[in-house]
């Protein structure tokens, strides 16, 4: 079942795209059919810089256990880093 359920959230990182480099500014996070992942429904993230066009794109389509591994796996790794680190400049 699709949920059609999208966050969209601003962001600040960098991501390796077919050109390189890129600066991030927006992400996607939405639960639907992949495009490729050969799964029935799959967590989809997509990487955004919509000031440099439709092509400043970096997508990952995940599907649900790998999605939760990598969600406890984040912030897993964030809480073992010292508060003074993650403090924003």
């Amino acid at each position: 079942m699709c949920t059609y359920h999208s966050l969209q959230l601003s962001i600040d990182g960098a991501a390796k795209g077919a050109d390189g480099w890129m600066r991030v500014s927006d992400a996607q996070v939405y639960f639907d059919h992949p495009s490729h992942l050969r799964a029935e429904h799959a967590l989809a993230i997509d990487f955004l810089n919509p000031s440099l066009g439709p092509s400043a794109r970096v997508a990952v389509e995940l599907d649900a256990s790998t999605a939760r591994d990598l969600a406890h796996a984040i912030l897993s790794t964030l809480d073992t880093v010292p508060a003074s680190l993650l403090e924003a400049k």
